[in-house]
């Protein structure tokens, strides 16, 4: 069965809620054959001390959208997605407005998956790079 991306947007949406995804105010906006995109707003909420984004939001971007990724893109109704390991390198910091991760798969294996995310601001310059690994573990029945 095949969802719309409206669809899928909404099944995103629905997963946020009571999750440090809500907190963090991160929504998905963009769903695509390969990718997903979700957005997280830059405030003093997210800020470390000094006004800038703190690198721990992002990471926390990049490991939600890359996991709701694994999640679409394995219809892992039977699965618990879990992230193994991340990295990341930031490369530009940003004070105000929003960011945006973009995760695409580079290796859809049975059991493990690898991502590529990387998150750009409003004007399309790049934030950081992320390097997330997941894990499909099989749901008991």
């Amino acid at each position: 069965m095949k969802f719309t991306e409206s669809e899928i947007l909404e099944q995103c949406a629905k997963m946020c809620k009571n999750t440090l995804m809500e907190t963090l105010e991160i929504s998905f906006c963009e769903v695509g054959e390969d990718y997903l995109v979700a957005k997280m707003p830059v405030t003093p909420k997210v800020h470390q001390p000094d006004g800038v984004l703190h690198g721990g939001a992002m990471v926390a971007l990049a490991e939600s959208v890359g996991s709701a990724a694994s999640y679409i893109f394995l219809n892992a109704k039977d699965f618990f997605i879990r992230g193994l390991e991340i990295s990341a390198n930031h490369v530009k910091s940003v004070k105000e407005g929003y960011v945006f991760g973009r995760a695409e798969i580079v290796h859809k294996g049975r059991t493990t998956q690898l991502w590529d995310i990387k998150i750009r601001d409003e004007e399309g310059n790049l934030i950081s790079v992320v390097k997330l690994s997941t894990i499909a573990l099989p749901k008991s029945k």
